[in-house]
């Protein structure tokens, strides 16, 4: 993401001008600014002070902060969902030549090597054991 060249207190300086009577333009061109990004600034800044900007680029940072971890957090269920589900298709397949091992219509674990695979490359993605 693009960094702005102008920090919070400039563009509420810039904002308090036009307020103050100062033409858009004369401002725009003395700032060395496109009219665009004066009115962008001004329909997301106006009418707040220096405190509420604060807040609002916590709140911000907090927002992308949770869209990151829900983005990981749905990866990994996604990554378990495909594990299980090629686990689960694994142990529906018919055995042929398999006899009275006690495993009659019941759960094995022919698929759970898989699975663990899986956390493990998980656990290697995201840092945790």
């Amino acid at each position: 993401m693009r960094k702005t060249r102008f920090t919070e207190p400039q563009i509420m300086a810039v904002l308090r001008q036009a307020e103050g009577g100062v033409a858009v333009p004369e401002l725009c061109r003395e700032h060395g600014i496109s009219s665009a990004s004066f009115y962008k600034w001004r329909a997301k800044y106006g009418g707040m002070d220096a405190s509420m900007m604060s807040q609002m680029k916590a709140l911000e940072d907090e927002n992308r902060r949770l869209k990151r971890m829900f983005a990981d957090l749905s990866m990994q269920a996604d990554l378990l969902k495909e594990a299980l589900g090629k686990s689960d298709a694994a142990s529906s397949t018919p055995r042929v030549g398999r006899e009275g091992g006690g495993d009659e219509g019941g759960q094995h674990c022919a698929g759970l090597p898989h699975i663990w695979g899986q956390r493990d490359l998980l656990s290697l993605r995201f840092g945790k054991k």
